[in-house]
């Protein structure tokens, strides 16, 4: 990491995904992933996963509470606010120019269609992103987690259960595992030495 550049790249980067991105967190998350994991190869893949985690238990915008975590992470405090600017700058450009022409966008056929085909093309992104995760956790072998996700996606969509009961048993399901993670780690440690 060049220490010069490092926030002018943090705000431009954040500030280019979000700019180009339509469909909020599950869209920009990738492409965060992608650009600070795989391009600058600044954090791990672990740690990706970890603040995405974070950012959509916590209240918020997905895209916005990663954005924060990513720079505080990376540069503490002023990286977070550089990337949240990086972040929320865009949105509030094209909010403010969208609401002095509402009138004209909402009538024109030709925003509206080109809003369908933005809807296509966020749903394979979306999807793109459930796969590339799903991969990870069954790289880790994480078989509770596999069963955890395929029992959530069948809750939501077949039976409609409550999506608030789903995220706490999810939680639930996650302290416990780290829980017992953390006594088998000790029980290790204590038993190497």
């Amino acid at each position: 990491m060049q220490k010069e550049n490092i926030y002018k790249t943090l705000f431009l980067s954040t500030f280019k995904l979000s700019l180009f991105t339509f469909g909020g967190g599950y869209v920009i998350v990738p492409l965060m992933r992608k650009k600070f994991v795989e391009e600058l190869k600044w954090i791990k893949e672990e740690e990706m996963l970890d603040m995405i985690a974070i950012a959509q238990s916590s209240p918020g915008a997905m895209a916005v509470n990663t954005s924060i975590i990513l720079g505080y992470r990376l540069k503490g405090i002023a990286g977070a606010l550089f990337t949240l600017l990086g972040t929320v700058s865009p949105p509030l450009i094209i909010i403010t120019i969208v609401s002095v022409f509402y009138e004209w966008f909402k009538q024109n056929a030709i925003v509206n269609l080109m809003l369908k085909g933005m809807q296509a093309g966020i749903s394979a992104v979306i999807i793109s992103v459930v796969f590339s995760m799903a991969i990870e956790i069954i790289k880790g072998k994480r078989y509770i987690f596999i069963l955890l996700m395929a029992l959530v996606f069948i809750g939501s969509v077949i039976f409609d259960i409550n999506i608030i009961l789903m995220i706490l048993l999810s939680a639930f399901v996650g302290l416990v595992d780290t829980f017992i993670q953390d006594i088998k780690k000790s029980k290790n440690i204590k038993g190497g030495n």
